[in-house]
């Protein structure tokens, strides 16, 4: 059953979300629309507003946990498409539509020898997510090269542009994942790239693997190659080969701690080299899948249909029949397990939809 809207934009009923997330759970959107243009934004966004239901936005399912009862209101598949370079001196502006595959465009820029987003290969979903979780990897975040966003203000009803200081930016955030959450819908985005070798990177996980391919001096090629690898080995491409590959990819974020907590961790595992990141702010970032394992989830395991992928265990993969609450379970343990050995709160990177509570950023499925 649909219902018709102007300018061809066609509204179903119970439409089945599982399969248009990364994840694979999840039950039905009470209504789903593909929206292919900004004018069907902001028709989609009336029509939800007239049905007095909430509207939410589907940009690629890559970080999304849907509730097995489904979600209610209107689910809006971005779909924009448009890529527009322009030079400007030694730099290229990109502009680029929200709807575009992100993978597929930072191929696109490495392709043109352009740096800046090459360490961010191989991240799944679309361009109009990447601002959102302030997407980032091997020492690059997407903040580093926006320069403007276009938005529909849900707020005003009309298209606005965001410049960089507006979008409070912060690690794995931003001002759309946290303050303001259901006002802007990301439209497109402008990067600006550089059009000069890339700066040799810093994280020591990507140079050892550019020196195990004898690479002193990379190019942006070799750099996403390197990147790419990296991924591959720990199942973080999403690939429908992998015999699993249903995930978030990283399904915690790596918790960013005083440097007192980080010194104690540190005293207590004095045989072992801690994974710790001193930040400008004297705070200490520790690697979430170290504290993972530490708290007695390896790699590998599994808890009826869902556990951690083989190659990496900040990564909760569902296997058959596994359910969202299934996910949330085990992320729960996990985040228990992690509080309870450390005092350190895992803090989840998916977006949850259709639960009714939460609890220290999880679904509380116990009132599902």
């Amino acid at each position: 059953m649909t219902q018709n809207l102007p300018d061809n934009l066609r509204i179903g009923r119970d439409k089945p979300l599982a399969k248009l997330t990364t994840m694979g759970v999840g039950g039905n959107a009470q209504y789903y629309a593909t929206v292919e243009t900004t004018d069907d934004v902001g028709l989609a966004f009336r029509w939800s507003q007239e049905q007095s239901v909430p509207l939410r936005v589907l940009s690629g399912g890559s970080n999304l946990i849907i509730a097995d009862q489904g979600v209610t209101g209107l689910v809006v598949d971005l779909r924009l498409r448009g890529l527009r370079y322009e030079v400007d001196g030694d730099a290229a502006l990109v502009t680029v539509a929200a709807g575009e595959d992100w993978d597929s465009f930072v191929a696109d820029a490495v392709g043109r020898g352009l740096s800046g987003l090459e360490c961010l290969s191989g991240i799944p979903g679309r361009v109009g997510a990447s601002p959102i979780q302030n997407i980032g990897a091997y020492g690059q975040d997407v903040a580093q090269t926006i320069c403007q966003l276009t938005s529909f203000d849900r707020k005003t009803g009309t298209i606005i542009n965001l410049q960089p200081d507006e979008c409070e930016f912060g690690y794995r955030t931003s001002r759309f994942k946290n303050r303001q959450p259901d006002r802007h819908i990301i439209l497109a985005v402008c990067f600006r790239l550089q059009d000069k070798p890339p700066r040799v990177p810093q994280h020591s996980e990507l140079m050892r693997q550019l020196i195990l391919q004898d690479i002193s001096v990379p190019t942006v090629r070799d750099i996403r190659n390197a990147v790419l690898s990296l991924r591959r080995s720990k199942s973080m491409l999403f690939d429908p080969a992998d015999p699993v590959p249903r995930s978030c990819g990283s399904f915690f974020v790596n918790p960013v701690v005083p440097a007192h907590v980080a010194l104690e961790i540190k005293a207590r595992f004095a045989s072992e080299n801690v994974p710790l990141y001193s930040q400008s702010s004297g705070s200490v970032k520790i690697a979430a899948a170290w504290l993972i394992e530490k708290s007695g989830f390896q790699r590998g395991y599994q808890a009826g249909a869902v556990g951690l992928s083989s190659k990496h265990s900040l990564a909760l993969v569902a296997h058959a029949d596994a359910t969202a609450r299934d996910v949330v379970l085990l992320a729960q343990q996990i985040q228990m397990s992690v509080r309870k050995q450390f005092g350190v709160e895992l803090i989840p990177e998916p977006v949850f939809w259709g639960f009714s509570r939460m609890n220290g950023g999880l679904p509380d499925v116990s009132f599902e």
